[in-house]
């Protein structure tokens, strides 16, 4: 009878246990979905994009830019005068964006554009450069290696790394194009709380000029996923060594039309003199299945 007693005791105690140890705690119950916003896919360069393994993103977009006191110097463009002037700018692109999630941890990014740019002068501008510059071409080659370095959990953020690389194009215009290699490696981590996701990235890159490694952009960025047809992103980004006056206000919207398609524009506004006046895009990603 005491061993029969005994089994059962045992079996009771196993039980109990086991259901202890299933059940969530409070804080388990009361721990935010830190994912809700995001998914969790690898940052992407766009503001609001996250890469999910295996997944394919094709965004076509166009973009406007406009800015009435852009700051050049004709010497650095070949005629001269070692002067600041401020000249008004005017571009429209036609751009495509493409990601690839290799794995849960690293993705890989291409990007380039078709641009139109319009440059007029300063008019108390003395030098040789024409009153007004038109330039068109294939330009913005970028590629970009996307890595999840840490996962985040509910004792730390998310930390991911990326690497950015141009190619040069269109070596022989002003304004338009990049005329040398430029690889920028960069880090940032995310946070997601019940209220929001942030972000916040920054990079680094070679000054030619003065042949020293500087700081490069760095951006704080809010993403809220409003409903499961809308997500709101905020961002802040500039504050590159030698142009702290450079912060622009960047406001966006995803709107999902279809499991797979998405419209996204953004809106972005200079905060200070340097930057440029306003810059909005516009297009259609398309989110393959992974």
């Amino acid at each position: 009878m005491k061993s029969r007693t005994s089994g059962i005791a045992r079996v009771f105690t196993v039980a109990l246990a086991t259901a202890v140890a299933g059940r969530p705690t409070l804080a388990q119950v009361n721990a935010p979905d830190r994912s809700r916003d995001r998914g969790t896919g690898v940052p992407a360069s766009m503001f609001g994009t996250y890469i999910e393994r295996g997944q394919l993103l094709l965004f076509p977009f166009v973009a406007y830019s406009r800015d009435h006191d852009r700051e050049y110097n004709p010497s650095r463009l070949g005629f001269g005068l070692d002067q600041d002037f401020r000249g008004q700018f005017r571009s429209t692109e036609a751009q495509i964006f493409a990601a690839y999630g290799v794995t849960d941890w690293l993705a890989l990014e291409l990007e380039a554009s078709r641009i139109r740019a319009t440059f007029d002068k300063s008019p108390s501008d003395p030098s040789a450069l024409p009153a007004r510059t038109v330039e068109s071409g294939l330009a913005d080659f970028e590629g970009h290696l996307r890595l999840r370095v840490l996962r985040e959990t509910n004792g730390r953020p998310e930390v991911f790394g990326f690497v950015e690389i141009t190619a040069p194009s269109q070596k022989h215009t002003l304004f338009i194009g990049d005329k040398d290699w430029d690889v920028r490696p960069g880090l940032g981590v995310v946070r997601g709380f019940s209220w929001g996701t942030m972000t916040f990235r920054t990079n680094v890159e070679y000054n030619r000029d003065d042949r020293h490694v500087d700081l490069g952009e760095s951006s704080i960025e809010y993403l809220r996923r409003l409903s499961h047809s809308w997500r709101l992103n905020l961002a802040i980004e500039g504050g590159e060594t030698g142009a702290p006056d450079e912060w622009e206000l960047v406001t966006g919207v995803q709107w999902r039309l279809r499991d797979f398609l998405f419209v996204k524009a953004d809106n972005v506004v200079g905060l200070f003199s340097k930057a440029t006046d306003w810059s909005p895009q516009i297009g259609l990603m398309l989110a393959l299945p992974h």
